[in-house]
Order: C-alpha cells, then sequence, then structure tokens
C-alpha cells in the first residue's frame, strides 16, 4: 500500500531528461500511443511508471522520445535493483525505501544519493521489463507479434521499430570529469571513483585494471632497460630474465584480486546478488513456459545448439587455426628469401629488408584477427545462445583461441623449433609495435577524427536554425544521436590480454616488451577517455564485481607463461653448459621443475585470498546483523500472532459467558 500512495509525489517533479528513445520514422501513430501508455502506466498495471515526453522541434514530427523519473520512483526501482548504499554506520548495505533516511547522504529531493549513471540504469530495467498483456501484436505493426510475457522493448528492436535506445550525458559532470580525467597531462592516477560514478563499475574497473596493470609492468621495465641495454648481443642470456618472469606472471594477478575486490566492495557489487538473467534479445524459438519462473518465452532444444556447436563452429574454429599455420609458414617463407638476398647483396636496402617480413606479418595478423572477429560474432549469435552471459562466453573462447593460435604460434615456432632467439625478438618487437600502432590508430584516433567532423558538420546545420527555447537540449540530443554505440570493454580487454601474452611468455628475449607496453598503456588511458568522454555515446550503466571471464583468460596465459619460461631456461646455453646430462634427461628435470613451480602457484593462489581480511569481516558482520534482524522479524511476528490469538480466545470466551 505504501508504494502506491502519494500521487502528487509522483507527478509534481522537475522533468529532468535522462533517457533518449528514437523510433523508425514509418512508426505508426497507433504504435507510438501504445507504447507511450504502456511506459507511464502504472506497475500494477502492467507499466513502467516513468515520464515521457516527445522532443520538441519545429517540424512537429519527431520520433525522438525524453524518458524520466520521479525522485520517488527511482528510490523505489533502487530498491527493487539492490542497489547497494552505505549505511549510517559505515557499512554497506541493501537500499531499501522503507530505511532511506538510515542512508548515508539521503536526502528527500532529488539529490546525489543516486547518480545519474544509477538512474538510468533504472530506467533501462524498467523498460526492459516491459512486458505484454494480452497483446497478440505490436498495434499499427502486425509482423511484430506478441505473446504473454514477451519483452516489449525487444520485439521492437528486433522488428525494426526501435531504432535506438541511450542515456543522455551531463555536460557540467562531464567537462569536470574530462579535466580530471584527460584534459591536462600529470603524473597521478585516474578518478575511478568519478569514472565509476559517471560510467559504472564495469567501465570503472576495466580503467582501474589497466592502470594496476601499467603499474605492475614498472618491475619488468626497471629490470629489461638495463638488461637491454648492457646484453644487447647476448641474446641467449636471459635465464635470470626468464626466471624473475616466472614470479612476476604468478603474483601479478593475485594481487589484483585482492584490489578488485576492494573497489567492488566500496562501489556496492561485491555482495550484491546476481539476478536472474532475462533472454538476450537475438534468442529465437518456439513458444514455451520457464520452468523457473512461469514465464512464457521462447524455448530452443539444447541439442540443436550443441549441433551446431560442434558441427558448424568447432570446425570453423579448426580451419581457421589451419589458416593462420598456412601464413606463418608463408611468414618464414618470406623470412629466408629475405636472409639469402641480404648474404648475397648485402647492402642498406637488404638490411632495411630484412624487418619487411616481420612488419607485413603483423599487420596480416591485425587484419585476421578483425576479420575472425565478424565471424565469431555471426557463428555465436547463429547458436542461438538463451543467456547474455552463455554469449560472451563461448565468444570470448573462439576469439581468445584464434587470437592465440595467430598472435603466438610463430613465436613458439621460432622459439622452440628454430631456436633462433634474433629472429624471436625480432619477430616480438614487430608484433607488439605493430599491433600497439594498429590499436590506437583504428580505436581512437579514427572515430575521433570522423566524430570531431561529423560534430562541426552538425553544428553549422544548426546555426542556421532560427533559436528556440530548447536548441541547448536539441542540439545535445542531435549531437549524441549521431555518436558511435560503445560495445563494451571486450576489444580493451582483448588487447591488454595479447599485451600480457608478449609480456609474460616471451619478454625475457626482448626485454624492451615491458617499457613499450607501458608507454603504449600510458596513451591508451587517454585515448580510452578520450573514446568514452567525446566519440561514443553514453553506455548504460553495467554492475560488474569482477573482470568475469577475462580473469580466467588472464589466469589461463599465467599458467602457459610458467610452461614457458621454464622451457626457454632449458633451452638456453648456460643450463645446457651447466647439467652435462643428455637431452631426455633435461627434458625430465625442466618437466619436473615446471611441475613444482605450478604446484607453487596453484597453492599460492589458494593461500592468497581474494578477498582481503578486513573486506571479509564487514562481509560477516553484516550477514549476522541481517540474520539477526531476520530472526527478530520472526519473533516478534510469532508474538504478535500468539497475542492476537490470546485475545481472539478472550473474546470467545466472554462471548460464550454472556450468551
Amino acid at each position: 500500500m505504501r508504494r502506491n500512495s502519494s500521487v502528487s509525489e509522483d507527478t509534481e517533479f522537475t522533468f529532468t531528461p535522462l533517457v533518449i528513445l528514437e523510433l523508425a520514422k514509418e512508426t505508426q501513430a497507433e504504435t507510438i500511443e501504445w507504447l507511450v501508455q504502456k511506459i507511464k502506466g502504472r506497475k500494477h498495471l502492467g507499466g513502467a511508471h516513468l515520464s515521457i515526453r516527445p522532443l520538441a522541434d519545429q517540424g512537429g514530427n519527431s520520433k525522438i522520445y525524453l524518458i524520466g523519473a520521479s525522485w520517488r520512483r527511482l528510490l523505489l526501482g533502487a530498491e527493487t535493483l539492490a542497489f547497494i548504499k552505505e549505511y549510517q554506520d559505515g557499512s554497506m548495505r541493501a537500499f531499501t525505501y522503507h530505511n532511506k533516511e538510515y542512508y548515508k547522504h539521503f536526502t528527500n529531493d532529488d539529490s546525489d544519493f543516486l547518480t545519474m549513471a544509477e538512474k538510468q540504469f533504472i530506467i533501462k530495467r524498467e523498460l526492459e521489463n516491459l512486458r505484454a498483456g494480452n497483446e497478440t501484436m505490436v498495434p499499427g505493426h502486425p509482423p511484430a507479434k506478441l505473446y504473454p510475457g514477451k519483452s516489449i522493448f525487444r520485439r521492437l528492436q528486433t522488428s525494426g521499430l526501435l531504432i535506438q535506445l541511450y542515456p543522455l550525458h551531463d555536460p557540467a559532470e562531464l567537462k569536470k570529469l574530462s579535466f580530471l580525467w584527460y584534459r591536462r597531462v600529470k603524473f597521478s592516477f585516474q578518478p575511478l571513483d568519478e569514472i565509476q560514478r559517471y560510467f559504472g563499475q564495469s567501465i570503472a574497473l576495466y580503467f582501474a585494471f589497466l592502470e594496476y596493470f601499467t603499474f605492475a609492468l614498472f618491475p619488468m621495465a626497471i629490470i629489461g632497460v638495463p638488461y637491454y641495454l648492457f646484453a644487447w648481443e647476448d641474446y641467449d642470456k636471459y635465464i635470470v630474465f626468464a626466471t624473475f618472469n616466472l614470479v612476476w606472471s604468478t603474483i601479478v594477478l593475485e594481487v589484483w584480486k585482492r584490489w578488485c575486490a576492494k573497489l567492488s566492495y566500496k562501489w556496492g557489487t561485491l555482495t550484491k546478488k546476481k539476478e536472474f538473467e532475462e533472454p538476450r534479445p537475438g534468442f529465437h524459438g518456439t513458444l514455451g513456459v520457464n520452468p523457473a519462473t512461469g514465464r512464457k518465452e521462447p524455448t530452443y532444444p539444447s541439442y540443436k545448439r550443441q549441433l551446431r556447436i560442434y558441427l558448424a563452429s568447432v570446425p570453423f574454429v579448426c580451419f581457421s587455426l589451419y589458416i593462420c599455420l598456412i601464413v606463418m609458414m608463408i611468414y618464414f617463407h618470406m623470412e629466408e628469401l629475405v636472409s639469402a638476398y641480404n648474404e648475397e647483396s648485402p647492402s642498406m636496402f637488404s638490411s632495411v629488408l630484412l624487418f619487411v617480413p616481420s612488419i607485413v606479418y603483423a599487420l596480416v595478423i591485425e587484419i585476421m584477427n578483425r576479420i575472425y572477429r565478424c565471424a565469431a560474432e555471426f557463428l555465436t549469435s547463429w547458436e542461438n545462445h538463451r543467456l547474455e552471459s552463455s554469449f560472451q562466453n563461448h565468444l570470448v573462447l573462439k576469439v581468445l583461441v584464434f587470437n592465440f593460435i595467430n598472435c603466438f604460434a610463430s613465436l613458439f615456432y621460432i622459439a622452440f623449433i628454430l631456436q633462433d632467439m634474433k629472429l624471436l625478438r625480432q619477430n616480438l618487437a614487430a608484433l607488439l609495435i605493430t599491433s600497439q600502432i594498429i590499436n590506437q590508430f583504428v580505436e581512437s584516433w579514427i572515430p575521433y577524427c570522423l566524430q570531431s567532423l561529423r560534430k562541426k558538420v552538425i553544428k553549422q546545420r544548426l546555426s542556421t536554425v532560427s533559436p528556440v527555447k530548447e536548441l541547448p537540449l536539441i542540439d545535445q540530443i542531435e549531437l549524441e544521436g549521431k555518436m558511435e554505440t560503445y560495445l563494451g570493454t571486450f576489444d580493451d580487454y582483448l588487447e591488454l590480454f595479447q599485451q600480457f601474452g608478449y609480456v609474460s611468455l616471451f619478454s625475457c628475449v626482448y626485454p624492451l616488451a615491458a617499457i613499450l607496453a607501458i608507454l603504449n598503456n600510458v596513451t591508451e588511458v587517454f585515448s580510452d577517455a578520450l573514446k568514452m568522454c567525446r566519440v561514443f555515446k553514453r553506455p548504460f550503466s553495467q554492475p560488474a564485481a569482477d573482470m568475469g571471464v577475462w580473469l580466467l583468460a588472464f589466469e589461463t596465459m599465467g599458467v602457459i607463461s610458467v610452461i614457458t619460461n621454464c622451457a626457454l631456461i632449458g633451452i638456453s646455453p648456460q643450463v645446457q653448459g651447466i647439467f652435462q646430462q643428455s637431452g631426455v634427461e633435461l627434458v625430465l628435470l625442466i618437466v619436473g621443475i615446471e611441475h613444482i613451480l605450478l604446484g607453487l602457484k596453484f597453492i599460492l593462489a589458494f593461500a592468497i585470498s581474494d578477498v582481503p581480511m578486513e573486506i571479509r569481516n564487514k562481509i560477516a558482520k553484516l550477514e549476522f546483523e541481517s540474520l539477526e534482524a531476520l530472526k527478530h522479524k520472526q519473533m516478534k511476528e510469532a508474538d504478535e500472532s500468539l497475542i492476537k490469538d490470546q485475545q481472539d480466545a478472550e473474546m470467545k470466551t466472554k462471548e460464550k459467558k454472556a450468551l
């Protein structure tokens, strides 16, 4: 009853647009009227109980709508989504509307208690949860079929009626964040808390990992630079650096887990319970009933999905890996031709020509990675995964397997088949430098230049229009509507994964890999910040407690790095000179050492808790208080029930005596 009261509190408020909804030009008036009523309708009547207004323009025929919500509606949404907020005693607790005054920094007006990103996320979830009732189709658009329980917005997306749905930037906050983040060059930590408040936990965790990984590379760089300078021609003297590499690759991720836990606890996602996942928008199948929720939704037999995976996706991945190996052998053939030419006719030109095959191969690798990424997305979508998490896991697996073979196969071949450390150093340098240049150019500068040109054209066009009251808002929406859509942190983590592989696997033969990675990451911070603030639409906030499947990918690379560095130590002339055993005995010795180190690595990972003791104690205290509160509530309800039963019994006794 409490949630349905205070109607004036919901209707009388200053409307602040938070989310922009753009419909297709051919959308019928009947469809728009039905959708608006769904968005404005009360929750108990199947609506989202949000506010929606058309964007005012000169033509009066806009298909763009502004969506907002009252302060009370946002607070109730925060309770539904179990946002974790700081309590008066300093603990982090799930927000409840009934106890809102007991949370730190809470005020009764539309304050900063909820960040703009959280408000926009609430609106997004409410819109996604709009479901069809008795409708069999979208009114005014018969081809778009509906059935009870079907997500309305997902049907509008798949039918092409919904062009885009995106959150608005806050110009004042964005300007402040930009100044703290990238608009001034200074040696300092990133404003992670401000990034989290503006963009949400998922993006903030990526930038936190980028910063952490950059600082973690400094020990490698400090050792690597003098090692490179004073042992330039001694390609085989890498045993000390390889040994240090073993230790570094083992502990760097364990320390990250603990810092990630601290950040997640402070940002309120570490203790947040995992929500029930809805079917992803692209999932299709025959109408059925979900046994867990009882809702009607598409169903698709699991065996059909498995057939698609094993009869189509797996063969395609294997064929792609075969193509990688063919391209690699072509590269080695080019190396042989260039080396033979340099020996026959040594000159300045032939010396420069020695680097051409490695550079060309690095370019081909980047092109193949991007082509394969598109094919992997198509295949994973065709497999028809029900959940977004399952879709992402299969996509990441496909991409990582291909990228690992494509990027590192030649390095393994040179190191352990050819055992040519000079060529290994040359190839690693070409791959690392070329990939960094291409990524910076393609992912940052090209989109920035295109967006700057687009912004200039739009501003020139808008300047010719007679000014109206809402021109600043129209200007902002016009500019942001033409921006590129940010597709998530997938490509960013993939770039760091490749970089981690180059450094942890073979940097002992090219010690400058760490310092090159640091320089790239320093510029990456500024270029990625520029992209987020100036190039892309503002993405919806996404709660996240860790890196997800990417953490497993990095840990797997860490295990491979132990094996690789042990093998490099085993084939080094120093070790072969010290141990005069036969080849078989040396291999057995190295394998034994490698198993011991892997065992120590797993023991270390088990011994070092992923969550610091301080955070664990706070979580345990909160769980204990929650159990005590639940017991107290149950005892109180039991006492009240007992008193009521006694009162009823006394009343019946009095009635009998009166009769």
